[in-house]
């Protein structure tokens, strides 16, 4: 499914997903990730959805969202690989502009050394990129990258995009306990990040089940060190460590948009709970889809996690 929601983000309000890649197809397979390991390893640009269709998903969902009174605040490309291995972002954004709506984009960097790659992402109105690591080792141990790549030409490329860029930059740091939490790791991505001149710098931490079952978030007093640290050297920091609600739209038919939306945004047991009472439907929806082995339980630090459930070819 190409697009998806509306859901609540922490950073954007109310967006429409956009999940141009297909599932896995990733340049990295992060230790975190919510959706698991990446199951096809890529670098090179591709094509996957013409930019005819994925403009008739989105206006088809708009007009969804619009019957039923949903706010739109953006338009978010935030598929389950990475999305500037897109090689129609650019057309992609160029087709979306003319809908009124804010474009962001989710990008974890790895292909700004490519100067198309820049290029297209520097179409959206809002861009985050991220930044776990700005050392070799620990880069890899965190991000898992492709092995074609290397830290200091991503580093290079997110220093260049920054350069040129209008719109809204922000950065993301995840924060995984004994792994990037230390107080020098930790300043040497502040120091940076500072470099980029976001007009935000987020903190996040593994809230939602990752790929691997010994990610941990930091303790309280890392987080606060980390804030600390990054304050020090940036004027805009901020956290993206709380749920982010429940808010997530029904746009006319329950399975479909549950699976579209675990597919790349894994709902709390209470989300689904109130999902479901929006779109008049019980439990037992979610109980047959268990039983399809369309959508799967999880548990994280605590609480119930539903995740869509994909076919999982070989790593290449």
């Amino acid at each position: 499914m190409i697009v998806f929601g509306p859901v609540p983000s922490r950073r954007l309000g109310r967006s429409l997903g956009i999940n141009h890649i297909p599932p896995k197809i990733c340049s990295y397979s992060c230790v975190y990730c919510q959706l698991g390991r990446a199951c096809t390893m890529q670098i090179d640009r591709a094509c996957f959805h013409t930019s005819q269709e994925l403009r008739k998903a989105v206006e088809n969902k708009l007009n969804d969202a619009e019957r039923r009174a949903e706010p739109i605040d953006y338009l978010a490309f935030v598929p389950d690989g990475e999305p500037t291995l897109d090689a129609r972002l650019g057309r992609h954004i160029d087709l979306l502009r003319p809908l009124g709506i804010k474009i962001a984009v989710i990008s974890n960097a790895s292909l700004l050394w490519k100067p198309n790659a820049r290029d297209d992402l520097a179409k959206a109105d809002w861009v985050s990129v991220k930044v776990d690591a700005v050392q070799q080792d620990l880069w890899r141990r965190i991000d898992r990258p492709h092995k074609a790549l290397q830290l200091d030409t991503i580093l290079d490329g997110m220093t260049r995009f920054a350069a040129v860029y209008n719109g809204e930059l922000t950065t993301e740091t995840m924060l995984v306990r004994a792994m990037n939490d230390s107080p020098k790791d930790l300043a040497a991505v502040a120091e940076f990040v500072a470099e980029l001149h976001p007009t935000t710098a987020y903190l996040s931490i593994p809230t939602r089940p990752p790929a691997e079952a010994g990610v941990q978030s930091p303790d309280e007093e890392a987080i606060g060190r980390a804030y600390q640290t990054f304050r020090e050297k940036i004027d805009h920091v901020q956290y993206l460590i709380g749920y982010e609600g429940n808010a997530f739209a029904f746009t006319g038919n329950a399975e479909s948009d549950l699976l579209s939306i675990t597919s790349v945004h894994p709902m709390r047991e209470d989300a689904v709970v109130e999902f479901l009472a929006r779109a008049n439907a019980d439990w037992s929806l979610i109980e047959q889809m268990i039983e399809q082995g369309t959508l799967v339980p999880l548990s994280h630090e605590g609480h119930r996690f539903y995740v869509r459930r994909f076919a999982s070819p070989p790593v290449r």
